[in-house]
Protein backbone atom coordinates (compact mmCIF):
# COMPACT_ATOMS: atom_id res chain seq x y z
CA UNK A 1 0.00 0.00 0.00
CA UNK A 2 1.77 3.47 -1.18
CA UNK A 3 2.29 6.11 1.25
CA UNK A 4 0.57 9.09 0.63
CA UNK A 5 2.57 12.67 1.33
CA UNK A 6 1.77 16.46 1.35
CA UNK A 7 4.88 18.55 0.48
CA UNK A 8 3.37 22.36 1.04
CA UNK A 9 5.73 24.71 -0.68
CA UNK A 10 6.43 22.76 -2.95
CA UNK A 11 7.26 24.61 -5.85
CA UNK A 12 10.53 25.81 -4.75
CA UNK A 13 14.09 24.97 -2.90
CA UNK A 14 13.37 22.25 -0.09
CA UNK A 15 9.83 21.27 -1.41
CA UNK A 16 10.47 20.80 -4.61
CA UNK A 17 12.66 18.39 -4.01
CA UNK A 18 11.29 16.92 -1.13
CA UNK A 19 8.26 16.39 -3.54
CA UNK A 20 10.18 14.70 -5.87
CA UNK A 21 12.40 12.74 -3.92
CA UNK A 22 9.47 11.12 -2.14
CA UNK A 23 7.70 10.62 -5.12
CA UNK A 24 10.67 8.97 -6.28
CA UNK A 25 10.95 6.61 -3.19
CA UNK A 26 7.43 5.49 -4.04
CA UNK A 27 5.05 7.92 -2.25
CA UNK A 28 2.14 9.20 -3.73
CA UNK A 29 2.82 12.72 -3.16
CA UNK A 30 0.83 15.86 -3.23
CA UNK A 31 2.57 19.12 -3.72
CA UNK A 32 0.63 22.55 -2.26
CA UNK A 33 1.37 25.21 -4.65
CA UNK A 34 0.00 28.73 -4.82
CA UNK A 35 -0.07 28.51 -8.35
CA UNK A 36 -0.14 25.57 -10.54
CA UNK A 37 0.39 27.74 -13.37
CA UNK A 38 3.88 28.65 -12.18
CA UNK A 39 4.46 25.22 -11.70
CA UNK A 40 6.20 24.86 -15.18
CA UNK A 41 9.73 23.88 -13.48
CA UNK A 42 8.11 21.19 -10.59
CA UNK A 43 6.38 19.81 -13.32
CA UNK A 44 9.44 20.06 -15.89
CA UNK A 45 11.83 18.42 -12.97
CA UNK A 46 9.47 15.87 -11.71
CA UNK A 47 9.25 14.34 -15.84
CA UNK A 48 13.18 14.02 -16.09
CA UNK A 49 13.02 11.94 -12.59
CA UNK A 50 10.16 9.65 -13.90
CA UNK A 51 7.65 10.70 -11.11
CA UNK A 52 4.06 11.88 -11.15
CA UNK A 53 3.38 15.12 -8.45
CA UNK A 54 -0.15 15.93 -7.97
CA UNK A 55 0.00 19.59 -7.89
CA UNK A 56 -2.96 21.20 -5.79
CA UNK A 57 -3.45 25.04 -5.46
CA UNK A 58 -3.27 26.04 -2.17
CA UNK A 59 -2.12 29.29 0.20
CA UNK A 60 -0.79 28.31 3.59
CA UNK A 61 -1.73 31.80 5.34
CA UNK A 62 -5.13 31.61 4.25
CA UNK A 63 -7.80 29.63 6.27
CA UNK A 64 -10.21 28.97 3.99
CA UNK A 65 -7.44 28.02 0.77
CA UNK A 66 -5.93 25.36 3.24
CA UNK A 67 -9.48 24.12 4.01
CA UNK A 68 -10.63 23.46 0.27
CA UNK A 69 -6.66 22.05 -0.62
CA UNK A 70 -6.91 19.75 1.56
CA UNK A 71 -10.35 19.01 1.06
CA UNK A 72 -9.34 18.29 -2.50
CA UNK A 73 -6.47 16.26 -1.53
CA UNK A 74 -8.67 14.08 1.11
CA UNK A 75 -11.25 13.32 -1.07
CA UNK A 76 -8.90 11.77 -3.61
CA UNK A 77 -7.44 9.57 -0.98
CA UNK A 78 -10.16 8.71 0.83
CA UNK A 79 -8.96 10.71 3.82
CA UNK A 80 -6.00 9.13 4.28
CA UNK A 81 -2.64 11.49 4.50
CA UNK A 82 0.36 9.32 6.09
CA UNK A 83 2.90 11.96 5.67
CA UNK A 84 2.52 15.85 6.11
CA UNK A 85 5.83 18.05 5.42
CA UNK A 86 5.16 21.56 6.74
CA UNK A 87 7.68 23.34 4.71
CA UNK A 88 6.08 26.51 2.92
CA UNK A 89 7.66 29.31 4.54
CA UNK A 90 9.06 33.04 3.85
CA UNK A 91 12.03 35.47 5.05
CA UNK A 92 12.03 38.07 7.13
CA UNK A 93 14.81 40.70 7.33
CA UNK A 94 14.87 43.41 9.70
CA UNK A 95 15.83 44.70 13.32
CA UNK A 96 13.83 43.87 16.02
CA UNK A 97 13.84 48.06 16.32
CA UNK A 98 12.84 48.30 12.47
CA UNK A 99 10.65 45.14 12.07
CA UNK A 100 7.04 46.37 12.83
CA UNK A 101 4.71 43.99 14.24
CA UNK A 102 2.84 43.83 10.98
CA UNK A 103 5.44 42.32 9.80
CA UNK A 104 5.93 40.17 12.46
CA UNK A 105 2.91 38.49 12.20
CA UNK A 106 2.98 38.59 7.99
CA UNK A 107 5.96 36.63 8.60
CA UNK A 108 4.42 34.39 11.67
CA UNK A 109 0.99 33.64 9.78
CA UNK A 110 3.20 31.81 6.84
CA UNK A 111 5.92 30.16 8.77
CA UNK A 112 4.03 28.98 11.88
CA UNK A 113 0.34 29.60 11.25
CA UNK A 114 0.54 28.05 7.78
CA UNK A 115 1.56 24.97 9.55
CA UNK A 116 -1.13 24.59 11.90
CA UNK A 117 -3.83 25.47 9.57
CA UNK A 118 -2.36 22.06 7.31
CA UNK A 119 -1.90 20.07 10.40
CA UNK A 120 -5.16 20.32 11.78
CA UNK A 121 -6.75 19.36 8.39
CA UNK A 122 -4.74 15.68 8.81
CA UNK A 123 -4.31 15.31 12.45
CA UNK A 124 -7.62 13.83 12.78
CA UNK A 125 -7.03 11.37 10.31
CA UNK A 126 -4.08 9.76 11.76
CA UNK A 127 -5.35 10.02 15.18
CA UNK A 128 -7.99 7.76 14.12
CA UNK A 129 -5.65 4.94 11.86
CA UNK A 130 -3.20 5.44 14.91
CA UNK A 131 -0.36 6.22 12.73
CA UNK A 132 1.65 9.04 10.96
CA UNK A 133 4.08 11.26 10.57
CA UNK A 134 4.79 15.08 10.58
CA UNK A 135 7.73 17.11 9.43
CA UNK A 136 8.19 20.26 10.45
CA UNK A 137 11.07 22.18 8.25
CA UNK A 138 12.21 24.88 10.83
CA UNK A 139 15.54 26.41 10.00
CA UNK A 140 18.84 26.48 11.97
CA UNK A 141 17.38 30.08 13.01
CA UNK A 142 14.74 28.37 15.40
CA UNK A 143 18.40 27.90 16.97
CA UNK A 144 19.93 30.85 17.09
CA UNK A 145 19.40 34.63 17.16
CA UNK A 146 20.65 35.74 13.99
CA UNK A 147 21.52 39.34 13.38
CA UNK A 148 18.96 41.59 11.16
CA UNK A 149 16.26 38.88 10.51
CA UNK A 150 14.05 39.48 13.61
CA UNK A 151 10.83 38.10 12.08
CA UNK A 152 12.37 35.37 10.20
CA UNK A 153 14.13 34.19 14.13
CA UNK A 154 11.06 34.66 16.04
CA UNK A 155 8.57 32.61 13.40
CA UNK A 156 11.47 30.03 13.15
CA UNK A 157 11.51 29.99 17.30
CA UNK A 158 8.07 29.82 17.75
CA UNK A 159 7.74 26.76 14.86
CA UNK A 160 10.51 25.09 17.33
CA UNK A 161 8.62 24.73 20.70
CA UNK A 162 5.59 24.29 18.57
CA UNK A 163 7.01 21.78 17.19
CA UNK A 164 8.59 20.06 20.49
CA UNK A 165 5.31 20.45 21.96
CA UNK A 166 3.64 18.54 19.25
CA UNK A 167 5.75 15.56 19.00
CA UNK A 168 4.92 14.99 23.00
CA UNK A 169 1.55 15.52 22.42
CA UNK A 170 0.56 13.02 19.38
CA UNK A 171 3.19 10.42 20.37
CA UNK A 172 0.80 8.54 21.69
CA UNK A 173 -1.46 7.89 19.09
CA UNK A 174 1.57 6.91 17.02
CA UNK A 175 2.02 10.59 15.65
CA UNK A 176 5.82 10.89 14.78
CA UNK A 177 6.84 14.37 14.62
CA UNK A 178 10.14 15.22 12.96
CA UNK A 179 12.04 18.72 13.16
CA UNK A 180 14.43 19.24 10.54
CA UNK A 181 16.50 22.25 10.52
CA UNK A 182 18.64 22.95 7.51
CA UNK A 183 21.22 25.53 6.88
CA UNK A 184 22.33 27.10 3.85
CA UNK A 185 20.31 25.28 1.07
CA UNK A 186 19.61 26.03 -2.64
CA UNK A 187 16.69 27.92 -2.65
CA UNK A 188 14.69 30.78 -4.43
CA UNK A 189 14.19 32.37 -1.21
CA UNK A 190 17.94 33.84 -0.78
CA UNK A 191 17.31 35.88 -3.69
CA UNK A 192 13.87 36.91 -2.82
CA UNK A 193 15.20 37.91 0.73
CA UNK A 194 17.34 40.81 -0.25
CA UNK A 195 15.29 43.45 2.34
CA UNK A 196 17.84 45.98 4.26
CA UNK A 197 15.00 48.42 6.35
CA UNK A 198 17.93 50.29 8.01
CA UNK A 199 15.29 52.82 9.22
CA UNK A 200 17.42 54.19 11.66
CA UNK A 201 20.62 54.44 9.89
CA UNK A 202 21.89 52.56 13.15
CA UNK A 203 22.46 48.83 12.32
CA UNK A 204 24.74 49.15 8.98
CA UNK A 205 27.31 46.67 10.78
CA UNK A 206 24.37 44.24 11.79
CA UNK A 207 22.90 44.03 8.39
CA UNK A 208 26.69 43.94 6.83
CA UNK A 209 27.27 40.60 8.91
CA UNK A 210 23.60 39.01 8.17
CA UNK A 211 24.42 39.07 4.52
CA UNK A 212 28.06 38.20 4.55
CA UNK A 213 26.92 35.20 6.79
CA UNK A 214 24.75 34.80 3.60
CA UNK A 215 27.12 35.46 0.88
CA UNK A 216 29.00 32.92 2.30
CA UNK A 217 26.69 29.99 3.04
CA UNK A 218 25.31 30.75 -1.01
CA UNK A 219 28.65 29.85 -2.10
CA UNK A 220 28.66 26.64 -0.02
CA UNK A 221 24.76 25.67 -0.20
CA UNK A 222 23.66 22.55 -0.12
CA UNK A 223 21.62 20.53 -2.65
CA UNK A 224 17.94 20.60 -1.42
CA UNK A 225 17.75 17.02 -2.36
CA UNK A 226 20.18 16.42 0.65
CA UNK A 227 17.44 18.09 2.86
CA UNK A 228 15.18 15.35 1.05
CA UNK A 229 16.47 12.45 1.49
CA UNK A 230 17.05 13.61 5.34
CA UNK A 231 13.53 13.86 5.33
CA UNK A 232 12.52 10.65 3.82
CA UNK A 233 15.13 9.11 6.54
CA UNK A 234 13.22 11.01 9.13
CA UNK A 235 9.91 9.27 8.32
CA UNK A 236 10.91 6.03 7.41
CA UNK A 237 13.70 4.67 10.19
CA UNK A 238 13.49 2.06 12.62
CA UNK A 239 15.10 4.63 14.95
CA UNK A 240 13.77 7.91 14.96
CA UNK A 241 15.09 11.29 16.73
CA UNK A 242 13.30 14.77 17.59
CA UNK A 243 15.78 17.36 15.27
CA UNK A 244 17.89 16.78 12.04
CA UNK A 245 20.38 19.68 11.57
CA UNK A 246 21.40 19.00 7.56
CA UNK A 247 23.09 21.58 5.01
CA UNK A 248 25.61 24.17 5.35
CA UNK A 249 26.49 25.32 8.80
CA UNK A 250 23.26 23.88 10.44
CA UNK A 251 25.39 21.32 13.15
CA UNK A 252 28.42 24.16 13.41
CA UNK A 253 25.90 26.44 14.30
CA UNK A 254 23.97 24.54 16.50
CA UNK A 255 26.55 22.36 18.49
CA UNK A 256 28.97 26.33 18.54
CA UNK A 257 25.96 28.00 20.13
CA UNK A 258 25.08 25.06 22.46
CA UNK A 259 29.15 25.59 23.76
CA UNK A 260 29.19 28.92 24.84
CA UNK A 261 27.09 31.11 26.99
CA UNK A 262 24.46 33.51 26.36
CA UNK A 263 27.18 36.52 27.93
CA UNK A 264 29.66 35.33 25.12
CA UNK A 265 26.84 34.84 22.81
CA UNK A 266 25.99 38.54 23.35
CA UNK A 267 29.74 39.54 23.21
CA UNK A 268 30.01 38.44 19.94
CA UNK A 269 28.16 40.77 18.82
CA UNK A 270 30.53 44.11 20.27
CA UNK A 271 33.52 45.49 17.99
CA UNK A 272 34.17 45.98 14.33
CA UNK A 273 33.25 43.36 11.26
CA UNK A 274 36.69 41.94 11.62
CA UNK A 275 36.36 41.03 15.43
CA UNK A 276 32.80 39.79 14.48
CA UNK A 277 34.57 37.54 12.10
CA UNK A 278 37.12 36.21 13.71
CA UNK A 279 34.89 35.33 16.68
CA UNK A 280 32.58 33.27 14.33
CA UNK A 281 35.36 31.58 13.31
CA UNK A 282 36.74 30.72 16.65
CA UNK A 283 33.32 29.83 18.05
CA UNK A 284 31.22 28.17 14.47
CA UNK A 285 34.48 27.19 12.76
CA UNK A 286 32.62 28.85 9.99
CA UNK A 287 34.65 31.59 7.86
CA UNK A 288 32.13 34.46 6.99
CA UNK A 289 34.96 36.34 4.64
CA UNK A 290 34.70 33.12 2.46
CA UNK A 291 32.18 34.16 0.14
CA UNK A 292 33.35 31.52 -2.96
Amino acid sequence: MTTISVVTGANSGIGRATAIHLAAQGHTVYGTVRSTTKAAKLQAMAETAGVEVQLVELDVSDDESVRQGFAEILAATDGVVDVLVNNAGVGGNATAEEASPALHLEVMNVNLCGAVRCLQQVLPGMRARGRGAVVNVTSVVGRIGALAQSPYVTSKWAFEGFSEELAQEVAPFGIRVAIVEPGVTKSAIFAKNIDMPNLTGAYDAQYRRMFQMYAAGMAHATDPFEVAAVIHHAVTTDTPVLRYAVSWAAKEIIDGRAAITDEEWVALGLGSDDDYYDGFQRVFGLDLRDAG
